[in-house]
């Protein structure tokens, strides 16, 4: 524990050292005047070194510098403005002192000074300085955890697809550091891959950690069985099994799942309580992936209707989580319209830009207050 007392007045420092020394404070360091002390913190210095301060004892009438300009300085600069600053004044100008106290100051004591009041308030201040900086610590662990979670939550994520016959791109926006949108595909055989995009109730750690759940039953239940009524039922079954251990928090998820086929030209689909994605089928006919299942863990046992879609020359699919539509509306543009005529249009190169570039400005990406997921699939 380090101590720093500023006084300009020799025998107030000599008199404040003897105070701190008998009551078994050892390590302090005695300034005469603010100047001295930014040097020792290397307050001014382009790099500096942080050195050891758990609290400052400081006068407010100093010349040159005084405390409350020195008081405002510390709490300008990054690597001091957590060091609690007791003032030690003179002064009986109430104006004053609550001036200083509203530079940063934590608390002051008056000249002539108790001995006990000023104990008193130093261990007041500490105790409050160590709750902070514990809480601080473990603020940095969840920080560092929160990091890898969100590394571990993009690695399940899929690669882009670029074959001769089938491209996909995906655009993944988290409001924060963890989300509950997921887009996952899986190459079946040569001619079909299974595409899945979800958007799971609720964001943060307890949404992604149910996200990475599902994420592993849907890897399972693709190899056993690709076909959408398949996949939805099984999906649905986990999703209930987790539920019934958890009653308190009940979760579910909209997904739009495919497989698409560019050996047969068709795509089959199943839309559980999901935004209509479109697709945009041999460039002048565009159809709506309109929901006709319920969202998957509402209920124990949901009807699943799958729809196919066929394509002679190219397929375009757009699907998206219902935060870009609320993104676009903020902007004054009609969600669901603007993005149906967004994917009427022909995209030739979409193997070399980000989906969600095509629908939304950099601007309008960032003031988006919900995860953004965009998947753009192009077959022929």
């Amino acid at each position: 524990m380090a101590i720093l007392i500023v006084d300009d007045n020799q025998v107030n420092l000599f008199l404040i050292e003897k105070i701190l020394k008998r009551a078994g404070y050892e390590n302090y360091l005695s300034f005469s005047s603010a100047r001295e002390m930014f040097d020792y913190l290397q307050i001014d210095s382009p790099h500096p070194v942080e050195r050891p301060a758990d609290l400052i004892l400081m006068d407010i009438m100093m010349p040159e510098i005084d405390g409350i300009v020195a008081c405002r300085k510390l709490q300008e600069t990054p690597h001091t403005r957590d060091i609690p600053v007791i003032f030690v004044t003179a002064l009986e100008d109430s104006n004053k002192v609550a001036e200083a106290l509203d530079v940063g100051g934590m608390d002051y004591v008056m000249k002539p000074i108790n001995k006990t009041e000023l104990l008193a308030r130093i261990r007041v201040v500490l105790r409050l300085k160590y709750e902070k900086d514990w809480h601080k610590k473990q603020d940095e662990k969840i920080r560092n955890e929160l990091e890898l979670s969100m590394q571990v939550q993009t690695s399940l994520l899929s690669e882009p697809v670029n074959d001769p016959h089938l491209t996909i791109r995906a655009s993944y926006l988290p409001a924060n550091t963890l989300a509950g949108d997921l887009y996952y595909w899986h190459k079946i055989d040569e001619n079909r891959h299974a595409v899945i995009l979800l958007d799971m109730m609720g964001h943060g750690i307890s949404a992604s950690l149910v996200c990475m759940f599902i994420s592993s039953v849907l890897r399972d239940s693709i190899r056993v069985n690709p076909d959408p009524e398949h996949v939805i039922r099984e999906l649905n079954r986990w999703m209930n099994s987790l539920n019934s251990r958890n009653q308190q928090i009940p979760y579910y998820f909209t997904a739009v799942y495919s497989v698409i086929d560019t050996g047969n030209k068709t795509i089959e689909y199943v839309n559980a309580g999901h935004p209509s994605g479109y697709a945009l089928i041999d460039g002048h006919h565009l159809a709506e992936l309109a929901s006709a299942t319920c969202a998957v863990g509402f209920f124990n046992s949901i009807t699943i209707e799958k729809k196919i879609l066929t394509y002679n020359e190219s397929a375009q699919l757009l699907l998206f989580t219902d935060g870009v539509p609320e993104t676009a509306e903020k902007y004054g543009l009609d969600g669901m319209d603007y993005l149906k005529k967004a994917a009427a249009a022909e995209w030739p190169d979409l193997a070399e830009r980000d989906p969600i570039d095509i629908l939304l400005s950099k601007e309008q990406q960032k003031a988006a207050d919900d995860d953004m997921c965009v998947v753009l699939i192009k077959a022929t």
